[in-house]
Order: structure tokens, then sequence, then C-alpha cells
């Protein structure tokens, strides 16, 4: 399994309940991702990491509420509640994730002008974090992903990763979702149209 990696996408405090983005059930993947963790030689955390004010927050659109849209440079932006602020007790990793394994922490959203749901690019969809080049020096071709929240981060992770080559299998038990104005059937049928495996 040199080739293979385990992807685990934003296990949080803010996306789990309690949180200031809280997912519902968020902390039934924890379980889950525990289990796979011991299974992978390789496991890579991503972690949402905003700077206070990040342009994501609605607190920072006058007259604008949580889960509204504004036009960016890069496009249409969700706004959030104010989550995941660096340093913050919301941002750290569920308390239950067994991440002692973990080879890599990949850190985004703290560009301030630009959110980051993919754990491969930016929002704007052109600026890298860094992971497919990682990946690819370390020779590993196939991802396992799980985590939060499915229709959001850990879906737009495995759309980039599909369009990097990578073989991308997401284990649908192991993440929970938003589910937006039926963002989840949508993004559930374009993780399916581009080829992600969902198990």
């Amino acid at each position: 399994m040199q080739d293979e990696a385990l992807i685990v996408i934003d296990v949080q405090n803010d996306f789990c309940p309690g949180g200031a983005l809280a997912v519902e059930n968020g902390d039934q993947v924890v379980p889950v991702i525990n289990g796979l963790i011991e299974r992978f030689d390789h496991v890579v955390l991503t972690q949402d990491w905003h700077p206070a004010g990040h342009s994501s927050f609605a607190s920072e659109h006058a007259g604008k509420e949580p889960f509204g849209t504004v036009t960016m440079p890069y496009g249409e932006q969700t706004l959030w509640p104010d989550h995941c602020i660096q340093g913050s007790k919301g941002a750290a990793f569920h308390p239950d994730l067994d991440w002692n394994k973990a080879e890599l922490v990949v850190r985004k959203g703290f560009r301030k002008t630009i959110d980051s749901y993919s754990a491969f690019f930016e929002n704007d969809h052109t600026t890298p974090t860094g992971l497919g080049g990682y990946l690819n020096e370390r020779g590993i071709s196939k991802l396992t992903m799980a985590g939060l929240a499915t229709d959001f981060c850990v879906a737009y992770s495995a759309l980039d990763a599909a369009k990097l080559g990578f073989s991308v299998t997401v284990v649908m038990e192991g993440c929970r979702a938003i589910d937006l104005g039926g963002s989840l059937a949508a993004m559930t049928e374009k993780m399916r149209g581009a080829g992600v495996v969902l198990v």
C-alpha cells in the first residue's frame, strides 16, 4: 500500500456538534476515520486555518447573513459564520481523532482574501496548496478520502484529485454533509461523473 494514502478532511471542533459551523452528526465520522487511519501506511490531514476577519466570513460583509453568497474576484463565494480561526479551540482537530500517524497536515484558507475548500487548490482553482506535488514526489497515486463536509471540502478535494490524475475513493460512512440547497446530491453526482468511487 505504498502508493496509497488516506486524506482526512477538516475533522475539526468547529465542524462538529457545538462548533461554530457544526455539521449534523459530524463527530460520528471520528471512529470510522480512526479505523481507516489504522489501515493506511500514509495519512495526510487537512485543517481549515482562517485568520480572524477572513473574507469568507459573513461578519465581514455588512448586511449579509451566513450561508448567503457574495461575488469575489474568483467567483461566487458562500458566506460562513466565523470558524476555524487560527490557534482557536474550534480550529483544533476533534479530541478523539487519532491523528498521530499523520505524515503531513495541510492548512488551507489561511490567505485572508480567498477561501479554500479543496486540499489541492484555493477557491480560485489555480493557487496550489502543494499537496499534489507532495503526493507525486512520494509516488502515491491512490487516494482514499473521508471527513467534513461531504458536499464542500471533501467533494472539492476529490474532484481536484481526480482532475490531477489520482485514483480517488470517498468513504461516505466517514463523511457528513452540510447540504445547502441540495448541495449534497449535486456534489455526489459531480464526484461520480468525475470517476470518483463512492463506497
